[in-house]
């Protein structure tokens, strides 16, 4: 696939995308008076759709692998990578009853706030600092005890393919304070849908679930053994993703 050719798909993808996206802001008004399981099929189903034309427009197919080690039906925490959106919308598609913690500007927004208020995602005010951190860990133990599964990114924002890693503590502390198992994911959607670029690149993007972490740890051994599990996985599948590039582009 030529340069210009990507430019173009790239193009008309992200007007698709967007138009998508209104589309079931506005079909999912009626969701508002449903449970919050209504609100988490509209996103599904958002996601979903994303994915399709990201595969029909510009040739980025979507592999997920590891969905045997996602305890079913059960609270825990699902620490992911984060190097596009694409995991966003992607990965709460296998959970029944999945959780956010996300700032809290984002529920100002117009009908797209509403929806996040809708499906009690916990929003954040960052700028209370350590606050912040006690209030978000005690409604996030709360939510999990019930029988949420919380999606954290680790690193707290997208990050570029190859940057170092620089994860948080605040994921160790809560699986400290929850007692629940936490799954690991690593990807290498940044090689496709890289952050802050309007470019889609062809190949296939993967997201794999890895084995559980059990409850009960050491925080301070959770903590590594979940980031040497992410960054060794990961370094696999861009690796992986790489060399299917090349391929394509040869």
């Amino acid at each position: 696939m030529s340069n210009t050719s990507i430019v173009v798909r790239s193009v008309i993808y992200n007007i698709v995308f967007y138009l998508n996206l209104t589309f079931w802001v506005l079909a999912g008004i009626p969701t508002y008076f449903m449970s919050r399981e209504g609100v988490v099929w509209l996103a599904s189903t958002w996601g979903k759709t994303s994915m399709w034309w990201l595969e029909k427009i510009c040739n980025v197919k979507t592999e997920i692998r590891g969905l045997d080690n996602i305890p079913r039906g059960q609270p825990l925490i699902v620490a992911s990578k984060h190097q596009s959106i694409a995991e966003t919308f992607t990965i709460l598609r296998f959970l029944s009853s999945p959780l956010y913690i996300l700032k809290r500007e984002l529920t100002l927004l117009p009908l797209f706030g509403w929806y996040l208020i809708k499906a009690d995602m916990i929003a954040v005010d960052r700028s209370s600092g350590k606050s912040a951190l006690i209030n978000m860990t005690k409604k996030a133990r709360e939510e999990i005890r019930s029988g949420r599964q919380l999606i954290i990114f680790p690193e707290g924002t997208r990050t570029a393919v190859d940057a170092p890693p620089a994860y948080k503590y605040g994921v160790a502390f809560i699986y400290a304070q929850c007692g629940v198992p936490c799954v690991p994911v690593a990807l290498n959607t940044g090689l496709f849908w890289p952050r802050r670029k309007f470019l889609r690149f062809p190949g296939t993007l993967v997201i794999e679930f890895l084995p559980v972490i059990p409850a009960g740890l050491p925080t301070d051994e959770f903590y590594e053994r979940m980031q040497e599990a992410i960054e060794t996985n990961t370094n696999r599948l861009v690796e992986e993703g790489r060399r299917g590039q090349a391929a394509l582009m040869s």
